[in-house]
């Protein structure tokens, strides 16, 4: 498991370089320290405007949609991904009540749209944008080359997966910050 990834993932590198190219600043990979010693490293992170993304792997946080549950050393994996998840909440909750919000999303969720989820979050948490996502006429280009469309009842059409983030907003005061310049 050396060789896994644990930041500058592809589907995290897209996301980054759409951010960046729409002017946004942050800090990648910031180590946060919460109250209760508990240490979180979110993938991107704003932190004048305390938003923390993370784009979660299918296999590593147990997708819904593609997660796969290997049939080799089940004994392992599978205590070790329900673990991930657990972690993964208990992150989100700390969060929270350290005044955070945090948006999640899946590596198989288009750039276009996982770009949308982060904006409208930044703008619900107060910053001001000067520019807004570019509509690529590739939107049915996703993070990972290994990602699959979805064919959930939620979904479109099965080239198009739903969007699936999940932002869990805190009101707070407004402040200069991450804003685009």
């Amino acid at each position: 498991m050396k060789a896994n990834r644990r930041t500058d993932t592809k589907p995290e590198l897209a996301l980054r370089h759409a951010l960046h190219r729409l002017g946004y600043r942050y800090r990648k990979d910031y180590r946060l320290d919460l109250d209760g010693g508990r240490r979180v490293r979110p993938d991107i992170v704003f932190t004048a405007r305390k938003l923390a993304v993370f784009v979660d792997g299918c296999f590593w946080h147990a997708c819904p949609e593609h997660g796969s549950k290997p049939k080799n050393n089940e004994w392992y994996w599978s205590p070790k991904l329900v673990r991930n998840v657990e972690r993964d909440q208990l992150n989100d909750t700390s969060l929270k009540l350290a005044g955070w919000t945090v948006v999640r999303l899946w590596e198989h969720v288009p750039v276009d749209e996982a770009v949308a989820t982060v904006v409208s979050a930044l703008t619900a948490a107060g910053a001001v944008t000067k520019a807004s996502p570019p509509a690529q006429s590739s939107s049915s280009a996703q993070f990972g080359s290994s990602a699959q469309s979805s064919s959930s009842a939620q979904s479109s059409s099965p080239a198009e997966p739903s969007l699936a983030a999940q932002t869990s907003s805190v009101a707070e005061p407004s402040s200069p910050g991450d804003a685009p310049s």
